[in-house]
């Protein structure tokens, strides 16, 4: 079930009157989140529900377990079964058919001819998300950072909670699992706020992510017939499709938790934004990023010890990251390429210089435009490695740009003509503006829906809801489901 489909403004609605005007208790509520929860992942497939609830038993169990005893031992036994069952789930359903290529290929360069079966395993929706809120639990308990749960109920809405549930934010148990404890209580403000998050959440996805994602689909899959000004429009077409899809989903998800009077944790603090790489990762993706932080990097040894280690937690936490992403070398370079450009602010000590919001009176500083723009232009390289079919592809992707036919006039092909996307353009730097206007609240129209007089409040309501069904691209799934 689509944020953006006729299904889900139907499904929604429904789930808001009956929580807030048919159920009575706290049990009652979490009760109506579960079956929602279920009845909305079982849109995609049914079969996907066993999966999602023999997580939810085992974690539970091993909680309740680890709450039972004391020794150290039984303790670890508890944690590595928990982290071998959920990542081994997430091993064979995401990465089985990629290590099993890679193994016939490695056999094939030493001359050995090696068979071996591939499956037709369905990627779960979702799978590597709720895996690690799970995970979080099991961790958490066992530092003693949590006290287990026999709420199941409780748990279980925690687990598939279905506004965050297949693409995030990757909720902490230690955050979202306390609040199904207490018994909502309907708040009109926060309700509008949430609305008011939903609908920028919309047209981003819509308006931004979804016009964009068309050209850049067609620049990406004719990348060898364009001139090196065209590849470049679209990679940028697709660094705003993708911040577009994903922060667009993770502000309908925030928005629709705060509906039923739940806080998730905001997930995008307006990235290209950023001056420097370090702070582009403190801005994108937050939760997976400082999920890794805290359950990998951390124990690692973190920036800790000699450099030469410090060096290697780089780069295991970034190339990490770039195969959670998926089962494709394309993911493991974008994460490789992060950790290069991430190095250098750790070895000079500046990687925590950019704590504070760009432009602080309103104009930005010379050196924080040049910031800015390099940090974006090394992202966008780095987004080109993300969306390529193959490394081959992003080479020669890469390669088309530095050509001598570099400066001639983008133009697109669609069929039987070619346009020049200047409305596309046009969209993406009014985007800009209205983000850049918002830098410094969770969302962009967080403060404009407070301060501004009522009337050009929803002025601004209308005409985005006007660009949402006027501009809106063709529908397409959100790029995070395939993760």
């Amino acid at each position: 079930m689509l944020f953006n489909s006729l299904d889900f403004a139907i499904f929604l609605p429904i789930v808001f009157l009956l929580f807030w005007f048919v159920t009575k208790t706290r049990k009652q509520q979490n009760g109506l989140i579960v079956l929602a929860s279920y009845v909305f992942y079982g849109w995609w497939d049914w079969r996907f529900l066993s999966l999602i609830l023999f997580s939810t038993l085992v974690d539970y169990t091993i909680g309740l377990q680890m709450g039972k005893t004391e020794r150290v031992s039984k303790r670890k036994v508890l944690l590595w079964t928990s982290l071998l069952v959920n990542l081994g789930l997430l091993g064979f359903f995401k990465y089985y058919n990629f290590f099993v290529d890679n193994f016939i290929t490695a056999f094939s360069f030493f001359g050995h001819d090696f068979q071996a079966g591939t499956l037709n395993v369905i990627l779960p929706v979702g799978i590597s998300f709720y895996t690690f809120q799970t995970l979080s639990y099991t961790i958490d308990v066992y530092r003693r950072q949590l006290e287990p749960t026999r709420d199941f109920m409780a748990f279980t809405a925690f687990v598939s909670f279905f506004p965050q549930l297949v693409a995030g934010p990757i909720e902490r148990a230690t955050h979202l699992l306390p609040q199904f404890f207490t018994k909502k209580k309907f708040s009109y403000p926060e309700a509008v706020d949430g609305m008011r998050q939903i609908l920028w959440g919309l047209f981003k996805k819509v308006v931004i992510a979804d016009n964009c994602g068309a050209y850049a689909d067609i620049i990406f899959n004719n990348s060898d017939q364009y001139s090196g000004l065209t590849l470049v429009l679209g990679g940028v077409f697709f660094a705003f499709q993708i911040y577009g899809d994903f922060s667009g989903y993770s502000d309908i998800a925030i928005g629709t938790g705060r509906l039923f009077g739940f806080r998730l944790m905001q997930n995008f603090a307006f990235p290209y934004f950023s001056r420097d790489i370090a702070e582009f990762w403190r801005r994108w993706h937050i939760s997976l990023s400082t999920w890794f932080r805290d359950y990998l990097y951390i124990p690692l040894g973190g920036s800790r010890g000699s450099m030469a280690k410090v060096v290697r937690n780089v780069f295991i936490i970034f190339l990490v990251s770039g195969f959670w992403h998926g089962a494709n070398w394309t993911f493991v370079i974008w994460g490789g390429l992060n950790a290069i450009y991430f190095l250098p602010l750790l070895l000079f000590g500046k990687n925590r210089r950019n704590l504070d919001v760009i432009g602080q009176h309103g104009f930005p500083s010379f050196r924080e435009i040049a910031g800015m723009v390099g940090t974006f232009g090394l992202t966008v390289i780095a987004w080109i490695f993300f969306r390529a079919d193959s490394v081959g592809h992003a080479f020669g992707y890469i390669a088309g740009i530095f050509t001598k036919e570099f400066f001639v006039l983008p133009s697109i092909q669609m069929s039987t003509y070619t346009i020049f996307p200047k409305t596309e353009i046009l969209l993406v730097v009014i985007f800009i503006v209205m983000e850049w206007l918002g830098r410094e609240n969770a969302y962009t129209l967080e403060k404009m829906g407070h301060s501004w007089k009522r009337v050009y409040r929803y002025a601004l309501y209308y005409v985005i809801i006007f660009a949402i069904f006027f501009f809106g691209g063709q529908k397409q799934e959100f790029i995070y489901f395939q993760f």
